[in-house]
């Protein structure tokens, strides 16, 4: 049997491949990439087809038919209800299928592919003042074919509905190959138009037989998405049969195309933020503010918020946007709403009428879906439940019925959502991982159902029903409707093969879950994991498939940083939910078996920059750095490494042998042969120069100075606050001006800096009297724990006596800084001098406005560009550069992302392109708009060496222009 079904995947393989242009996979990484969306659910699937177009689609349909495997269409794969995977064919829409076909202002439509992602329509649609009313959390990276699929709606839905309220045309093939053009209307005899004639006279019968049920079986609410919309089929609601088909999780037809209405968008929006003293007070308000027609009526709670700057009093809120034709109309009406809202209960309110405020305030709304996914205990809690809806005037008693519910289950989540409407969503913490837990939330989901049905409402209201909630659907339809979702279903697809087990005759809500064959213990790890209880598994279950990881572009004003490789080459595998997939299954076993030898997950975190954007920027703080390390840790275990790793991994070491004879290796370094040499024997990319090692390091600088008389000689004995000044390997090897120019700023500011103390000797160790310490830095990015922690550990030994309570480590390389912030504590965890090691780090500008906060730096009054570093970004935190930016009159925002350099990845082989392409992402085009008279400003030495390489500026570090402007004043 296994024998022969290997047999039929290598024919359909064959066949496939023969019949389809686009890509065909089989591979056990692409598999293994699509066995999740962002739900609960896992299935695996056969095979990945990526299409060029409808013919595409067509032949795929026709193979998988006659093989009789079922296929599964997806998008940007963020349903969390399960429908975007399966055990067949996937038809991944994203890679080609992506063209806004056409764009009509006049007639405010558009027409799409699949595969088009919103905010590109979105973007397109802007240029002419228009958008698409639909707009999800997911608007960046979600997908149109997607939204139709689910129905999706957002929080815009109170004033432009819901995507079935926007879809005009769809074509679609369905898995007999039948081309369909569903829209509005009907022929001369009252079929649907479109339609070929099987399907003409079977949809036609079907509506004839069910009037009565399809006119009385629908509850009346705005966000009723469950189930068929069977009832847009009637007469007297148009014969809507696009509609109908809106929603249907693509379960009767594959989408090729999609005609889309467009919405006037407003030239000016204000945002109201009204406080109540509950939740339940702003859910008994959200609905008597829809006559005043706001944009939104959002709703978020203090457990949800936390400590937001920019709120009014209250212990939960509602954001309700307005527009206008100028600023001052959108202000108005949000003022007079908020009059309104005060009258009627409200505690508090502001109005926010600054674009970046309003951007910052609605990221913490569109990132709830990421956050909510962890307690305030840091325990997780999941989907399932997300998006039910009650009619808007019923929300507040629902809100009540259901926090008892929650109470009586012992369970907990924080409601947010479109209150406006109804709909709420929520993360709860479902116990998915032991039988008990299991069978409370099926108990749970029963109970709810019901609920919700007793408040007149749906079982979802926006991301569809899929796996979570289908088997509950005789609940809220009855089992005569239900019974006909299945008839249409089997009219459209009767050989069942499109999206088997979702909507109709469904898998029970409690199978297929993705935890289910993950490793019931902890696995052995060196990373001490302190937010996810030690455990490796946990920490990867913490993606959960939002995706914002996959956003093309940072969006506007935003410093984001994730996913630079994702950005550069467009492939899910170098996304941070990717390489969180991947490895799932190399923790599951059972589509990647080869665990952490595994060369799937090595290869997709191969381009992963270890940038530590996700550590921020993600909204469940998954850390893809830290996974690469320990990856690496063990893939190599035992094993021959990579060149670079020994070459760069081990790069402190190198260059402290280096030092002494620096003029002799920089020459070696310039002659071509001797570098293209150098450069193969090491693993280095070719199309990169070799650093300049200085010829003088910092140390020695320093040294030499504290021996020195007169100014040079009083370093070491001026008064002042005693900062300890980290010696880091860049600055100390290859950029000692910065450790100089930040000398000279820290004395000019009062403090008197010194220098750690070297690690006494090995025993036997008899060339060197004392070794330099080191973070750890290029170890842990090589993966190379072990020797990692032997640095780490001498470090705290030597730092341990120095670092005096309030005695901070001043740490010039932001890189260095978050190493030791971050990797030390989480590597040493048992070893509480590293928590206090980590706890004493401050960056250059954190040392001087917390130790030294009424020096006035000098004023230098010019723009600036460049870079915040990507690790500052991370782990750090740039707050106080800013603030010391502005006292300098330093003035202008640094861009986000990555330079693409991260120290040991650009310059490995095989990475140039894509460090080259993760630079022209923001950093390059960053500097090219600035001015002549523009400081570039990049503490990072990776920036410094990036924009060295490939700009037309060098970029300084702030101490180098702080010291350069105290010698300005000075003159």
């Amino acid at each position: 049997m296994a024998e022969r079904t290997q047999t039929e995947q290598r024919n359909l393989a064959r066949e496939l491949s023969a019949a389809v242009r686009g890509e065909v996979s089989f591979t056990a990484a692409d598999r293994a990439l699509m066995t999740m969306d962002a739900s609960n659910y896992r299935r695996v699937p056969q095979a990945v087809v990526a299409p060029r177009d409808a013919d595409d689609v067509a032949a795929a349909l026709r193979v998988c038919r006659e093989h009789g495997v079922p296929v599964v269409p997806r998008g940007g794969g963020t349903s969390i209800a399960g429908q975007a995977t399966g055990v067949g064919v996937v038809l991944d829409f994203t890679r080609h299928m992506r063209r806004i076909v056409s764009l009509d202002p006049a007639a405010r439509t558009a027409v799409v592919q699949p595969g088009v992602v919103l905010d590109d329509l979105r973007a397109a649609a802007g240029a002419h003042g228009l958008t698409f009313g639909p707009d999800p959390s997911t608007h960046s990276r979600c997908t149109l074919g997607g939204m139709i699929g689910n129905n999706a709606c957002g929080s815009h839905s109170v004033a432009w509905g819901t995507t079935a309220d926007n879809v005009r045309e769809l074509a679609l093939l369905t898995y007999g190959g039948e081309g369909v053009r569903a829209g509005r209307g009907t022929d001369a005899t009252g079929a649907p138009t479109g339609l070929p004639p099987r399907l003409r006279d079977g949809v036609k019968a079907l509506v004839d037989r069910e009037l009565a049920l399809l006119r009385t079986g629908y509850p009346d609410l705005p966000r009723r998405i469950s189930g068929y919309a069977l009832d847009a089929l009637l007469p007297e609601r148009g014969t809507d049969l696009a509609r109908a088909l809106t929603g249907s999780e693509g379960t009767l037809g594959v989408l090729t195309e999609a005609t889309v209405r467009l919405v006037e968008t407003p030239a000016a929006r204000a945002l109201a933020v009204l406080g109540y003293p509950d939740e339940s007070a702003a859910a008994e308000a959200a609905h008597t503010l829809l006559v005043r027609r706001p944009l939104t009526v959002e709703g978020m709670a203090a457990d949800l918020v936390g400590d937001a700057a920019g709120l009014p009093r209250g212990g939960a809120w509602l954001f309700v946007e307005t527009g206008g034709a100028s600023p001052a109309e959108a202000a108005a009406r949000a003022e007079e709403l908020c009059r309104a809202a005060a009258a009627d209960g409200s505690t508090d309110h502001t109005v926010v009428t600054d674009p970046a405020g309003q951007r910052t305030l609605w990221r913490i709304r569109e990132d709830a879906s990421g956050t909510a996914t962890r307690m305030p205990d840091g325990s997780e809690a999941w989907p399932g439940w997300e998006d039910c809806a009650v009619p808007p005037d019923r929300l507040g008693p629902y809100l009540q019925d259901f926090r008892a519910l929650l109470a009586q289950h012992g369970l907990r989540g924080t409601p947010y959502g479109h209150f406006g409407d109804g709909c709420i969503h929520i993360r709860i913490d479902f116990d998915l991982l032991t039988p008990p837990g299991i069978r409370r939330f099926r108990a749970f989901s029963h109970d709810l159902a019901g609920l919700v049905v007793a408040h007149g409402g749906s079982l979802s209201g926006e991301h569809g029903d899929g796996q979570a909630r289908a088997e509950l659907l005789p609940k809220m339809y009855g089992p005569e409707l239900v019974g006909l979702f299945g008839d249409f279903k089997t009219l459209w697809d009767p050989a069942a093969g499109l999206n088997p087990g979702m909507l109709v005759r469904p898998a029970r809500l409690d199978d297929n879950l993705r935890f289910a064959p993950l490793p019931r213990k902890p696995v052995p790890v060196a990373f001490g994991y302190p937010h996810d209880g030690g455990d490796f598994t946990a920490a990867v279950r913490r993606c959960v498939g939002v995706a914002k990881c996959r956003n093309a572009a940072s969006a506007p004003g935003s410093p984001d940083v994730m996913c630079p490789s994702f950005r550069a080459t467009g492939e899910e595998q170098h996304s941070t939910r990717g390489r969180a997939r991947l490895l799932h299954e190399m923790l599951a076993g059972e589509v990647l078996t080869d665990g952490w030898r595994s060369t799937e997950v090595r290869d997709a975190l191969d381009l992963c920059l270890s940038c530590k954007g996700c550590r921020s920027d993600c909204p469940v703080g998954v850390d893809m750095a830290t996974y690469k390390a320990e990856f690496l840790h063990h893939h190599y275990e035992g094993r021959l490494r990579p060149a670079a790793h020994y070459a760069l991994g081990r790069l402190p070491q190198w260059l402290r042998l280096a030092a002494p004879v620096a003029p002799v290796l920089n020459a070696l370094s310039r002659a071509p042969l001797a570098a293209t040499l150098a450069g193969r024997l090491a693993g280095l990319t070719p199309e990169r120069p070799l650093p300049t090692l200085a010829t003088q390091t910092f140390t020695r600088w320093w040294w030499q100075r504290r021996r020195g008389e007169g100014t040079a000689g009083s370093a070491g004995s001026a008064p002042g606050r005693t900062v300890v000044l980290w010696p880091d390997t860049f600055t100390n090897h290859l950029a000692p001006q910065v450790g100089r120019a930040a000398v000279q700023v820290l004395e000019a500011a009062g403090l008197r800096p010194l220098l750690p103390p070297t690690a006494p000797p090995r025993p036997g160790f008899r060339l060197r009297r004392h070794r330099p310490l080191c973070c750890g830095l290029t170890y842990v990015s090589t993966g190379q724990l072990d020797r990692a922690r032997q640095v780490m550990r001498r470090t705290v030994d030597a730092l341990s006596p120095v670092l005096r309570p309030g005695r901070p480590l001043v740490v010039l390389e932001p890189s260095c800084a978050a190493a030791l912030r971050t990797d030390l504590p989480e590597l040493l965890p048992d070893d509480p001098r590293a928590a206090h090691l980590a706890s004493a780090v401050r960056t250059f500008a954190e040392t001087l406005e917390q130790y030294a906060p009424t020096w006035q730096p000098p004023r230098l009054d010019r723009p600036v560009a460049g870079q915040t570093h990507c690790h500052q970004h991370a782990v750090l935190g740039d707050a106080a550069d800013r603030r010391l930016r502005d006292r300098a009159g330093l003035t202008g925002p640094l861009s986000g992302g990555c330079c693409g350099l991260a120290g040991n990845f650009g310059y490995e082989r095989g990475h140039y392109e894509v460090s080259v392409a993760c630079a022209e992402d923001q950093l390059l085009p960053a500097v090219r708009r600035a001015t002549p008279d523009t400081e570039i400003l990049a503490d990072g030495f990776s920036c410094r060496t990036q924009l060295q390489q490939l700009g037309d500026r060098p970029g300084r570090h702030l101490a180098e222009v702080l010291a350069e402007g105290l010698g300005d004043e000075a003159g």
